[in-house]
């Protein structure tokens, strides 16, 4: 499955960088397993997306839960629950 990575305010910072093209297996259904997926990536992944942390994410800018099934294609963003100022 192809999706659209994105991401904002410190995260962006975090991983030092604002987005990718990515293909991930298709044993991954939801947000939650595409996070995990992506903090076993290692560092600076594994602590910018650290599953302690609160992470806020929308799929095709909608927001969404954890448990929300991936969708080909989609746009996936994460960013910190307050952003802004």
């Amino acid at each position: 499955m192809k999706l659209e990575l994105r991401f904002f305010a410190s995260l962006r910072e975090g991983l030092g960088l604002s987005g990718e093209s990515i293909a991930v297996p298709p044993e991954l259904k939801t947000i939650a397993d595409l996070r995990s997926y992506l903090v076993q990536r290692g560092n600076p992944w594994a602590e910018v997306l650290a599953s302690g942390k609160v992470i806020r994410c929308a799929l095709n800018q909608e927001m969404v839960s954890d448990s929300t099934p991936l969708v080909e294609g989609a746009e996936v963003a994460f960013f910190p629950p307050v952003t802004g100022g």
